[in-house]
């Protein structure tokens, strides 16, 4: 295998071999701590320009399958389908700027593997590396931050100080528009399982992961997709019963477009409930500010405390961002009393929001679980029961 060398912004470079495709990507260095799911992370839009360090050592024992990743929805022609939306013939589009591995496995053993990981890193031209301490990188970001990156291998392979000059020369994160590079570009529909739709939802698509609407038509809901830019007036045409808004990636602080939506639509009446970008749009539209974390939020075995219950839920999480706020606090909005209803168990940061009235609430973790624990499922039946009984 060829040489690959991973660049971080603060002149730390580690020597391995190069995996899937050669030559040059550069993104935000984060890492991961999940042991299984990495072909739900690598196709997960969130995780759009970022190089993302694995801290599992093994990766890529179970293959690629066409049924696990969370990108499937942005490859499709067709305006209308059913929940059951896999194609056989669609690995789903991976959206990480790189990946980086330890001990990439030299054997596939899984019955529904159709590609190797690496093979489809190499199809999607995706600049990836293996062979390094990929724990020692861990403990780096760890103790200084996330920070912009290159992997560098073949023909871009030059001087450390060009390479780190390429590094240091890209935008950082915070202040960072991603969510239009991610969103459909026109409306789709996803019908309720079996086709007998109860309710009606207009889903904001600022990265939206194929599993959500799975997990909405699941219950009986038809999800109608809008693109990140859609207006009040798209919403309304959909004559929903509820109003969603998704994962994403990039700083929530330059969403401003979105906010302002979510605030018309919360003002209007309608039952909202946003995950992840989402709940950081909510928090906004609730006039709360948002920061840069240090490192995030990334892995699937995430303790997250109910403030109003006490009951805590293991969590799959991807974030960079999180709402400003402490445990239980409430606190005036536009829309009426609220309170910061979910924090992270293991430091305090905020994972939920929400109106007292019920009307509106959101999430920082995953509750579709894609990959993940399920504990968190019953906030789409939350969901729904308040659309129910807005409905009657």
């Amino acid at each position: 295998m060829s040489k690959a060398v991973l660049v971080l912004e603060n002149g730390q470079v580690y020597t391995g071999r190069a995996y899937g495709s050669t030559g040059e990507t550069l993104g935000e260095a984060v890492f991961c701590t999940a042991m299984t799911g990495y072909q739900e992370t690598l196709t997960d839009p969130s995780y759009h320009r970022q190089i993302v360090v694995a801290t599992a050592p093994q990766i890529g024992n179970t293959g690629w399958n066409t049924e696990d990743s969370e990108s499937l929805l942005g490859k499709r022609s067709s305006v209308r389908w059913s929940a059951d939306f896999i194609d056989h013939d669609d690995p789903g589009k991976i959206w990480v700027a790189g990946y980086a591995v330890r001990n990439p496995t030299r054997r596939v053993s899984n019955w529904r593997a159709g590609s190797t990981l690496e093979g489809e890193l190499a199809d999607q031209d995706v600049v990836s590396i293996s062979g390094i301490d990929t724990r020692a990188v861990v403990r780096v970001l760890r103790d200084t931050g996330s920070m912009r990156a290159g992997i560098f291998s073949g023909d871009a392979l030059r001087s450390v100080d060009e390479m780190l000059d390429a590094v240091r020369a890209q935008p950082s994160m915070a202040g960072a528009d991603l969510a239009a590079e991610v969103s459909t570009t026109e409306p789709y529909v996803v019908e309720a399982a079996g086709g007998q739709a109860k309710l009606r939802v207009a889903a904001l698509d600022m990265g939206i992961k194929a599993n959500t609407p799975r997990m909405l038509a699941a219950r009986g809901v038809e999800v109608h997709v809008l693109p990140s830019n859609a207006t009040l007036a798209d919403i309304r045409s959909v004559n929903p019963d509820g109003f969603f808004l998704s994962n994403g990636p990039g700083d929530p602080a330059t969403a401003d477009a979105a906010v302002a939506l979510t605030s018309e639509v919360i003002d209007s009446g309608l039952p909202t409930f946003g995950i992840c970008f989402g709940n950081q749009i909510m928090g906004r539209a609730f006039g709360r500010d948002t920061y840069k974390l240090k490192f995030g939020h990334r892995g699937i075995n995430i303790p997250v405390l109910d403030t109003v219950t006490g009951r805590v839920a293991i969590t799959s999480q991807n974030h960079g961002f999180a709402i400003a706020g402490e445990a239980g606090e409430e606190f005036d909005t536009a829309f009426g009393r609220a309170r910061v209803s979910h924090v992270c168990a293991n430091d305090g940061v905020v994972e939920g929001v929400e109106l007292i009235s019920g009307q509106a609430f959101s999430v920082q973790y995953h509750p579709e679980a894609a990959s993940g624990p399920h504990d968190a499922a019953n906030l789409f039946d939350k969901f729904v029961s308040t659309m129910e009984g807005t409905r009657s």
